[in-house]
Formats: C-alpha cells, structure tokens, sequence
C-alpha cells in the first residue's frame, strides 16, 4: 500500500498540470504557481509550452515528454526527482495522461516512492460530458477509436450494449467515417458533438447520429462525441414460454440449485424472477 498526503511532505514531486484547451483564461493561478516553482516542465511539445509559458511569464526549464520518448523520458524524470528536483508534467492541452503520455513515468514515479501530485483545470471529455445533455451519473471515456474501419467496427461491437454514456475523441479528418461505423453498429442514439471547446467556435451539436451525419462535413477543429448508452432490450419470451423451463433444467443439469438457476435464466432473458419462479413450480 502506498499512502501519499500530497500538502504534508517537502522535497522532489512530479505535478500533473492540466493546461487550457483553448481559453487562456481557463488557465488556474495554482497552475501558473506550479510551473512557476517547479525546477523542470516536461512538455509534450516545447513548443506550444513555450507560448503558454511566456503568455503567462513562466521561465522555468522545459525537457520533451512525448508518446515517441516515453519509457527513456520516464526515466529521465526519475533522474531528475532523485537529485531532488521537483517536475511538472503537461501536455498541449488540457489534462496529461488523458489520451495523452505520462502513464509510463507516473507508473514508475509512484513504484520508487515520489509524490504524484494533480493539478486540476480544464478537460475536453469532461466539458462535452456535462454540457452534452445526456445522463452524466455513469459514464465511459473510451478516447479514440481505432482508424481502420474493421478494427473501429470492432471495438464499437464491444461497446454495443454498454448502458452508460461514452465518450469518445475524434480528429476532424475522420469525424464522418467514425460516425457512420456508430450508425452501423450502435444504430441511431442520440449524441453530442462538441467542437473547439472554449474557443471562440465552440459548438455543441446534439441530436441523432443520422441527423449530424448530414452536416459533420463542414465541421471543424477537434472534436468529442458523447453518445447515449444501450437501452434495456425488451424480453423476446415472457417466463411461459417453453424455452425458459428448457434453459432452467439446463442449468439445473449443470449442477445448479433449482433458485439458482431460475434467477440465472430470469436474469438472461430479462425477465421478472418471481414469474419464472412461479411458472417453473406450476410447470413441475
């Protein structure tokens, strides 16, 4: 067990800094305190970092983090905490490791003992998420999906019957493909497709699948899209018919109690235990 209390402990720590995604002004006065204190900013591109940073007149060190040079970069960072430095990790915009690096180096981070400290600000999955007007109280963030079709159709089979809301990113290029493979597989749910979160563009489309198909072509910028979980699906058999006393004995051949079985088969077929129980026993 690894206990971490993040405001009691001095010395070398590595800082998650969440950046704006668009609007500076999203920008929290902990996170310019941060990046400004820190001994070393690992940067997911210095470039975009160093506007951010002179934007806000922040003159601390920037070293490259990024997907291409992450395990030798982790290891790196370890370096530079076990001489006692403290680092902050960013990405180009808003939360690291988010679909962005810093899995690796956190994961090693926490194994030699260092504290691993967020530092909160804005997200895109979590903007479009509660502005997108469906049900935030469970929800999935997938990320992005594959960009071969087959491998795309496939991962979204696997989702298909998940009830919660899901999340996804999407670069603009492919924004019609990934909807079409959704259409096809998830058939028409309602969904939102948040565009240029806080930027001066910003959109927020909702509606079905088909109807933004028919206008995601003059879209642009980066996109998330929050889609409606898998309704319930209605029983195909009510608890008489004869395949649920056939499924019931199957399992009890199989070595289940006869309660165990009926509330197995009640719960496959999406049916009322208390039927099933009261028409297998009238059947017996």
């Amino acid at each position: 067990m690894i206990r971490q209390k993040s405001f009691e402990k001095e010395g070398a720590a590595l800082y998650i800094v969440a950046t704006p995604i668009g609007n500076l002004s999203e920008m929290t006065p902990r996170a310019i305190e941060v990046l400004k204190s820190v001994d070393v900013i690992a940067a997911e591109d210095t470039r975009n970092t160093m506007r951010l940073c002179a934007h806000f007149d922040i003159h601390t060190r920037l070293i490259a983090h990024h997907k291409y040079n992450e395990e030798t970069s982790a290891d790196g960072l370890l370096d530079l905490l076990d001489k006692g430095h403290s680092v902050a990790l960013v990405s180009d915009a808003g939360y690291p490791l988010v679909s962005d690096p810093g899995y690796v180096a956190v994961q090693k981070i926490i194994e030699k003992g260092y504290p691993v400290i967020p530092i909160s600000g804005s997200n895109a999955m979590l903007a479009a998420l509660v502005a997108s007007g469906l049900d935030t109280q469970h929800f999935l963030f997938y990320g992005f999906l594959k960009a071969q079709e087959k491998e795309r159709v496939k991962e979204l089979q696997a989702l298909a019957d998940y009830p919660f809301t899901m999340v996804f990113y999407e670069a603009p290029h492919r924004i019609e493909k990934m909807l079409k493979s959704m259409l096809t597989v998830f058939e028409d749910r309602n969904i939102c497709l948040a565009r240029e979160l806080t930027k001066k563009h910003e959109e927020l489309i909702r509606g079905t699948i088909s109807e933004i198909l028919e206008i995601v072509g003059e879209c642009k910028g980066e996109m998330v899209v929050v889609v409606e979980g898998a309704k319930e699906k209605e029983a195909i058999v009510d608890a008489t018919s004869p395949l649920v006393y056939e499924e019931i004995h199957r399992y009890i051949q199989e070595g289940l109690t006869t309660n165990a079985a009926i509330k197995r088969v009640a719960k496959k077929m999406g049916l009322s235990k208390n039927e099933v129980y009261k028409e297998f026993h009238e059947l017996s």
